[in-house]
């Protein structure tokens, strides 16, 4: 008898349990939603949302674009309808859902598509992959400091094609460029200075208008061109840290969108180039820098790409960080391209800085004239020479080129001292050309696509060769060395 006492006992505890459970949900308040994160196309939509609980809860959105069929209810388990309007923006746009009830709050993610503007895939005129492209592109050059140019005014960067001094690019001084022996042209581009749009990002007809002219300079004239978006006052190209990763690749994609679609006629004469050089400082970056980065480029395979025509199979161009070969060669991640062989990468190249670069301004005394194993006994840098841009270059091949990706070398030069004179001076000139042709030759050897950086400014510290407004070649020396090195070399593929 004890024993089935004690069974009894424990069975009026356990209804007694149930009892308390089952009355008052207050007493273990729960909360589940089936799903926490929605995707939508960029078309007007609806999706149900589940949500299951025991007690009172209430909804609410972040976004103006999304609203609810039910902002509140009871105990049990509920649908409720989430709503979006139909995205006209370029950019995809991101939104918040939340639940509460007195105890949990759940969080609902909603991404919604940018508006595409995508047709269907076209490779007429589109039939070169990377490796074909790039053994039909002989020596480029760089429209340097033009499309770019702004200045600030009243703190706000304005764009002005001449505000750096160039004269406005006309078709005639393109075909001078193409005269004195480059097939290809570097179109380096602002266009934040151009949005009038701030919310959407759109870009000024006007400027997309004239940056068309220029490119149909190029192409018209049977030359490559290469058009990208160049520093345009640093909002992408000095912000590659978590905490500006969102907004940036948002403008990156709908500029992106915007150039593509403006551009999708036009055929493989054309290649994109997604930055520039993109870097916090000029210190080593961190494991966010170099992350961020490669995002920058993988918004803008995916914006271009999303455009379809023949940006389904145009040759795009992706840089290393700070276009840099060393980080390069140790961090690059290629980005994911639903193109095959389509792609190639970008490097600058401007060693050893005392001699290409130092105007001695800060530090005088610092520079160096004199570059290469012939012109020793004049002083050269002890580092830079010869055997290390042959080593860079070849670690380049190995990591790239013979991977199938050919390599942009973007930019190179180095300053003209017309400060030096007599025999110094002479010397100083003719080991510059001796530069010039060595990393051309260097550089073809190893699969890297020469464009040499031309400013405009032919005076002293610059590198410019051609005289803007007659499209003279001011700079001859250079130039010979240039065409002469690109005639003797070949690619490796």
């Amino acid at each position: 008898m004890k024993k089935i006492k004690y069974v009894f006992y424990f069975a009026a505890l356990l209804v007694s349990y149930v009892s308390c459970s089952s009355d008052d949900p207050a007493a273990d308040p729960e909360l589940e939603v089936v799903k926490t994160e929605f995707a939508f196309g960029e078309e007007a939509s609806k999706q149900p949302l589940t949500i299951q609980t025991n007690v009172d809860w209430n909804l609410s959105s972040s976004a103006s674009w999304c609203t609810l069929s039910k902002t509140s209810g009871k105990a049990g388990t509920v649908q409720v309808e989430i709503s979006v309007t139909a995205n006209t923006a370029l950019f995809k746009r991101t939104g918040t859902i939340t639940v509460r009830t007195a105890s949990h709050t759940e969080t609902i993610a909603i991404n919604q598509a940018g508006l595409t503007h995508a047709i269907a895939a076209n490779n007429a005129g589109m039939s070169s992959n990377a490796i074909t492209l790039a053994k039909k592109i002989h020596l480029g050059w760089n429209l340097g400091n033009t499309l770019e140019a702004m200045s600030k005014v009243n703190g706000v960067y304005v764009g002005s094609e001449t505000v750096w001094g160039n004269a406005k690019a006309t078709e005639a001084f393109i075909k001078a460029v193409k005269a004195a022996g480059f097939n290809a042209i570097r179109i380096p581009c602002a266009w934040d200075v151009y949005v009038e749009d701030r919310n959407t990002y759109k870009i000024k007809d006007s400027w997309m208008t004239r940056v068309k002219e220029v490119v149909n300079y190029c192409v018209n004239n049977d030359m490559y061109a290469i058009l990208n978006v160049h520093w345009d006052g640093g909002w992408l190209e000095n912000n590659p840290t978590y905490a500006k990763q969102t907004v940036v690749n948002q403008e990156q994609e709908a500029l992106w969108k915007q150039i593509a679609v403006a551009f999708r006629d036009y055929d493989e004469h054309l290649l994109f180039a997604g930055t520039n050089e993109v870097h916090v400082d000029y210190n080593t970056p961190s494991k966010e820098n170099i992350a961020v980065q490669w995002s920058f480029n993988q918004t803008f395979v995916d914006a271009v790409r999303a455009t379809g025509g023949r940006n389904a199979y145009r040759n795009l161009v992706v840089q290393t960080y700070n276009t840099n070969i060393a980080l390069g060669v140790s961090d690059m991640k290629i980005p994911t391209d639903p193109a095959t062989n389509r792609l190639m990468v970008e490097v600058h190249y401007y060693d050893p800085y005392d001699f290409v670069l130092n105007d001695e301004k800060e530090n005088p005394g610092t520079g160096k004239y004199f570059w290469g194993e012939p012109y020793k006994s004049y002083g050269i840098d002890n580092w830079g020479q010869e055997d290390y841009m042959k080593q860079q270059l070849a670690n380049v091949k190995k990591a790239f080129v013979d991977k199938g990706y050919p390599v942009i070398l973007g930019e190179f030069g180095a300053i003209r001292r017309l400060s030096l004179t007599g025999n110094i001076l002479q010397k100083h000139l003719e080991s510059r050309a001796y530069y010039a042709k060595t990393l051309v030759a260097t550089a073809k050897q190893n699969g890297l696509l020469p464009f040499y950086w031309d400013p405009g400014y032919t005076g002293d510290l610059s590198s410019g060769i051609f005289n803007r407004t007659t499209g003279e070649a001011v700079d001859k020396l250079v130039l010979d060395a240039l065409v002469t090195a690109a005639a003797e070399n070949n690619y490796p593929f």
